[in-house]
């Protein structure tokens, strides 16, 4: 890079840390770079530019999935779902190792593929399984390692928030962008299953054998518990993959799926079902106000030729393409600590999305690639919202919790490594299913 991209990009970074260090919230940072960056270095009008960078963001019909999906997740988490999950699957778990702890890997991965948001499934799932835990005398530092962990599968796991801002961003198919999530989502669950199986077969201790039994007929009737999860996955993504219907339509019909259920089951009223609009509101209010920001930085960027500029010195290193995720990977890990994952995705994808595909690697794997490294900054302090999550359920501290969940964090990098080093793991359903 020449003297002038360095010290632009360095301007940019320093104004970003200040904001972002003075407490702004995230999205007006963002704006306040870019614009910043404009009117230093671009003879271009910023507030037009500006304007026009958030009409194009923002007038997408794809992004109509997001606020349906969130509104889905809430109307979920005030449904009384974890409590079904919990009594379907007790009589399928407690006598294996590591028994109920299992739990929160099999009840984050089912309500992982109907909420879409990391945040929710660690809540609804930590409400009853935490408090069950420590009534039967469960290893405290694993239920709650293993709840911040599992909890990380609602980004993975499709529908996924992150994947449908990724798609957009990075102009791929949510369609396939949730297809390519299923099996590295269920390899990521199944490796965690396996650990807490591990654990319950080395020290019994931190799983203690109940004395109740279950005939098998007492099985079959428990499976009834979980039909509405069945029932609302199938609704979702079965009307996904089957071509039936859109994202957009399939989040439509989980809303009305999500809610026939709860006030079915009594636990919506009007008022409540206000409360979750709400927060909806809210929530798709923060992931666009960053969208919008990031978008417009990106912008900006691009103008300044700093992505071009960095890509370029990158690929002038002539790092192998494991290199180079390595080192992406270390920078994510670092970012993860400090940011969000809406924030992560939206402010890197304009730089690091042209140097994984000139290294020759698909963007809707890079898609599943950077989902992952977001998952890990669910579960590092000091911002990892699962980790808050997990203390307002606990009062346990950030610290704490976050040793607590280290092995999940570690299994997470096991999971990345191997999809980076077989790729079909998650390019293989897309085309299957696709034909391309």
């Amino acid at each position: 890079m020449d003297a002038n991209t360095i010290i632009m990009s360095l301007v940019i970074f320093g104004v970003l840390v200040l904001t972002l260090g003075s407490g702004i919230w995230i999205g007006f940072s963002l704006f306040i770079v870019g614009f910043t960056g404009m009117l230093l270095y671009s003879p271009l009008p910023a507030g037009s530019n500006m304007a026009s960078s958030v009409w194009a963001t923002i007038n997408k019909w794809e992004l109509v999935a997001l606020p349906l999906f969130i509104l889905m997740g809430e109307i979920l988490f005030h449904s009384g779902i974890s409590e079904k999950l919990f009594r379907g699957l007790v009589p399928w778990l407690y006598r294996l190792p590591g028994g109920l702890l299992l739990m929160n890997i099999v009840s984050c991965t089912l309500f992982a593929a109907v909420s879409g948001s990391s945040a929710a499934t660690t809540a609804t799932v930590g409400r009853i399984t935490l408090a069950e835990f420590d009534k039967l005398g469960y290893d405290r530092k694993l239920a709650m390692g293993s709840l911040a962990g599992a909890g990380t599968l609602g980004f993975l796991i499709p529908p996924s928030l992150i994947m449908i801002v990724y798609a957009v961003l990075a102009e791929v198919s949510i369609g396939k962008m949730f297809i390519a999530g299923v099996i590295p989502g269920m390899l990521l669950a199944g490796i965690y299953t396996l650990y807490i199986i591990y654990r319950g077969i080395r020290d019994p201790s931190v799983a203690p054998r109940t004395q109740e039994t279950y005939s098998w007929k007492e099985r079959l009737i428990a499976l009834r518990d979980l039909g509405p999860v069945i029932l609302l996955i199938l609704m979702v993504l079965g009307s996904i993959y089957a071509g039936i219907a859109t994202p957009t339509e399939a989040a439509a019909l989980g809303v009305l799926g999500a809610a026939l259920f709860a006030f079915i089951n009594r636990q919506l009223n009007i008022k409540g079902l206000f409360e979750c609009l709400k927060s909806a509101v809210k929530t798709t209010s923060m992931i666009c106000l960053i969208v919008m920001g990031a978008s417009y930085l990106s912008r900006v960027m691009g103008f300044l030729g700093i992505p071009a500029a960095i890509t370029h010195a990158i690929v002038g290193l002539n790092l192998s393409p494991y290199t180079l995720m390595l080192m992406l990977g270390l920078v994510y890990i670092v970012l993860g600590c400090i940011l969000d994952g809406f924030s992560i995705v939206v402010m890197t994808l304009p730089i690091a999305l042209p140097m994984v595909t000139a290294a020759g690697f698909d963007p809707l794997w890079f898609g599943i690639y950077l989902i992952l490294m977001v998952e890990l900054s669910q579960i590092t302090p000091p911002v990892g919202f699962n980790l808050f999550v997990i203390q307002g359920l606990t009062g346990e501290s950030i610290g704490a919790i976050a040793r607590f969940a280290l092995p999940f964090f570690l299994l997470m990098i096991l999971t990345t490594a191997i999809i980076t080093v077989f790729p079909e793991i998650a390019l293989f359903l897309p085309r299957i299913m696709t034909g391309k």
